[in-house]
């Protein structure tokens, strides 16, 4: 019985050992979408200061993944503004063995936020285009 659980515990360890490789491709797809909208930009009076403390997994994407993070993180805590204005970063990096690791981001500006989204006439689309090269 000992030799036939053996057996078996063997066959099993060398079938699981097996390669899977899969390939895939993609077809480019051209496609633009455009539209012309203005908004009003409602700035806050009040200027926000927030110290953000990344985590691994946003460290991982570099240092300008973490000072977006930072930002999207003062702006939901604040009020859930949609832009900071005026934005000032200071990123304090501690230096180690293995290289340097961000320690944390102060991330300050005034929140704003989007409203009163129109159509743009075409009269205000030319004077926004002039001295935009077109493809």
């Amino acid at each position: 019985m000992k030799k036939f659980v053996f057996f078996a515990g063997l066959l099993l360890l060398c079938a699981s050992c097996t390669t899977v490789k899969k390939t895939s491709s993609t077809q480019p797809v051209s496609s633009n979408i455009e539209a012309a909208v203005t908004a009003d930009l409602d700035v806050k009076n009040t200027k926000i200061s927030y110290t953000y403390y990344p985590t691994n997994s946003v460290r991982r994407g570099g240092e300008a993944n973490v000072k977006a993070a930072a930002i999207a993180e003062a702006l939901r805590m604040n009020g859930n503004a949609d832009v900071l204005v005026e934005s000032q970063q200071e990123v304090y990096v501690r230096q180690g063995l293995l290289g340097k690791k961000i320690k944390s981001v102060t991330v300050t500006g005034y929140p704003a936020t989007y409203k009163n989204f129109k159509s743009v006439d075409e009269e205000t689309l030319k004077k926004v285009m002039v001295g935009k090269c077109c493809k």
